[in-house]
């Protein structure tokens, strides 16, 4: 017999695998390394929480220059206390759906911001790292892209109680300059 695993056990479990790896990469942080002071407190993805209609719009896969715009929505929940974060996010347009999951590490002050494609079933590890700044979270990673690496930041900016905005913006050349290539204007449904 088939058994059913509840929403929160399966997010709870999701958490604790990415807080184990987190564990295994020793740790090392983009804002680390960059020698930005840790800020992150429980609460800060508090503004996330709820229902939100979002419009993406995005450079289209397979082009340098091509943007695209498509609708999508999302539910988002913070649980345990404020140092995690859960985001569904469904996109029907682009039969796309993914979680978004955000882990704050207590000692380190760090947020560490984790993706899941629903297609893939895969988490990002160990995600983009950042914190809250006069109220712009900045995070950062370093990702591959065909053999090549690539430094990518997302930003959420712009919180109000009722819309926020995060874009996304790569750099090729180690940080020197940086190209947008994605952004969500969220506004929060009544």
């Amino acid at each position: 017999m088939a058994q059913t695993i509840g929403r929160r056990t399966m997010l709870q479990g999701a958490a604790g695998l990415i807080v184990a790896q987190l564990a295994l990469t020793g740790g090392v942080t983009a804002a680390s390394a960059a020698g930005v002071e840790p800020l992150g407190k429980p609460g800060d993805f508090d503004f996330l929480t709820g229902e939100w209609r979002i419009h993406n719009r995005m450079i289209k896969p397979g082009t340098a220059s091509e943007w695209i715009e498509f609708p999508g929505e999302a539910t988002v929940r913070a649980i345990l206390g404020g140092v995690c974060s859960v985001e569904e996010l469904r996109i029907p347009a682009r039969d796309f759906s993914g979680m978004g999951l955000r882990l704050l590490d207590l000692e380190k002050r760090l947020w560490s911001d984790h993706w899941v494609n629903g297609k893939s079933g895969v988490v990002t590890v160990p995600g983009q790292l950042g914190v809250f700044r006069d109220g712009v979270g900045t995070f950062e990673s370093e990702e591959m892209d065909g053999g090549a690496r690539m430094l990518v930041r997302g930003i959420w900016d712009r919180i109000t109680p009722t819309s926020h905005r995060w874009y996304q913006t790569v750099s090729r050349d180690g940080g020197k300059s940086w190209a947008e290539n994605w952004y969500m204007d969220w506004t929060r449904v009544a």
